[in-house]
């Protein structure tokens, strides 16, 4: 069976030309127009993963991806034409887990796609690593049920928080730098994608720490990178 995509984009154009590529490489595609139709169709259907444009008519991109992301935990790529982080921070505040910039190659698009699928199937189909539990300090980790608890309480989280989490605890006190943080979770060379770890720390950060601003677990080691902290 074809892996499925949804493309939510209100340029024909644009959605054609992705959805054209998508297909020559093996997907099924589907194409909305609308806010209100797109985050519709991705809580009706399942997908592998949705690629998602910021403006759109009846509801931002940003809007869609926080109601799916509190729903879903599939793979969200959003597309900006802006050439400042500020959307791709937010996007990724709201949880998606990569951004492109228009006009993007539709070849570093599939790219992103195959990416973000397989790791994302790395991380649901684990059979070969059974019973995988990581536990430091009030934070448990289990990989087999993709759940995290800090003390007795379930916290939930996107797929790409749950896998930088996961590989910092199971390299405890050891130092990453934002670049191979990327190429371990990401799958591919950073290419200036730095601030996307950044955020993804904060993130974890809002969700296991008591107090963010003072963090225990996920440590930043001043010009150097991220550490979990045992």
């Amino acid at each position: 069976m074809n892996k499925k995509i949804l493309i939510i984009e209100d340029d024909p154009d644009i959605a054609s030309i992705e959805k054209d590529y998508l297909e020559l490489h093996g997907y099924d595609v589907e194409i909305t127009e609308t806010g209100p139709d797109g985050m519709k169709e991705a809580l009706t259907n399942k997908y592998n993963l949705i690629i998602l444009d910021i403006m759109l008519p009846g509801m931002d991109g940003f809007e869609i991806c926080r109601k799916i992301r509190n729903k879903l935990d599939i793979p969200i790529m959003m597309l900006t034409a802006r050439k400042t982080d500020i959307d791709k921070i937010r996007g990724l505040g709201f949880g998606a887990d990569d951004y492109m910039e228009k006009p993007f190659s539709p070849s570093v698009l599939v790219a992103k796609v195959n990416s973000q699928i397989a790791q994302y199937n790395r991380l649901k189909n684990k059979d070969e690593v059974k019973n995988q539990k990581l536990s430091i300090g009030s934070v448990t980790l289990d990989s087999d049920t993709h759940r995290v608890f800090v003390g007795s309480n379930e916290k939930l989280m996107p797929n790409k928080e749950f896998q930088l989490l996961e590989f910092l605890m199971s390299n405890a006190d050891k130092v990453f730098s934002r670049e191979t943080l990327y190429e371990r979770i990401w799958g591919m060379d950073s290419m200036g994608n730095t601030a996307t770890i950044a955020v993804h720390i904060n993130r974890l950060r809002e969700t296991i720490e008591e107090d963010p601003a003072n963090p225990k677990h996920l440590i930043t080691v001043w010009g150097v990178g991220y550490k979990f902290r045992p």
